[in-house]
């Protein structure tokens, strides 16, 4: 056997959007905690320094509490942010199943303002589908709330 035949499928959520807002902008409503609650979650304990954890409290389910543990795996300003996205329970099927997962944001220059792409990877398939589709259309909204809060922190 290959070890390509030994990796588990995985698949990866991407979501592009160009907003009329320097990076700067952009950039501040990625790594600032308040804004950070008003787009996403109410991150605890976060600060865009590598190494930094930090958790996001969601909805618990079986024997998930509902926190998902984040570490800062890469930072250079204005331009990417990575984290890592753990959370879920080894009992649990559907929502709350163990997930293992890493979130970027790529920031990059466009014409008259900011690409931002997020990249959510490590989906593990068919054990994080639950997750996989309901984060992909959940994304989708939250990089729109990124656009508008970065629009109105202008």
């Amino acid at each position: 056997m290959t070890d390509t035949a030994l990796k588990p499928d995985t698949q990866q959520i991407v979501v592009d959007e160009v907003f009329p807002h320097a990076p700067e902008t952009i950039w501040k409503t990625l790594t600032t905690a308040e804004l950070m609650g008003r787009w996403l979650m109410m991150p605890e304990g976060f600060e865009p320094v590598e190494g930094k954890r930090f958790t996001y409290q969601t909805t618990p389910a079986g024997g998930w509490d509902g926190t998902i543990h984040c570490e800062v795996l890469e930072v250079q300003p204005n331009e990417r942010l990575s984290y890592a996205w753990k959370g879920g329970h080894a009992d649990n099927t559907g929502y709350g199943s163990p997930l293992d997962t890493v979130v970027t944001f790529i920031l990059s220059r466009a014409e008259n303002g900011t690409r931002l792409r997020l990249v959510h990877s490590g989906f593990v398939l068919p054990k994080n589908e639950t997750a996989f589709q309901k984060m992909g259309e959940g994304w989708k909204k939250v990089v729109k709330n990124i656009g508008a809060l970065a629009g109105s922190e202008d």
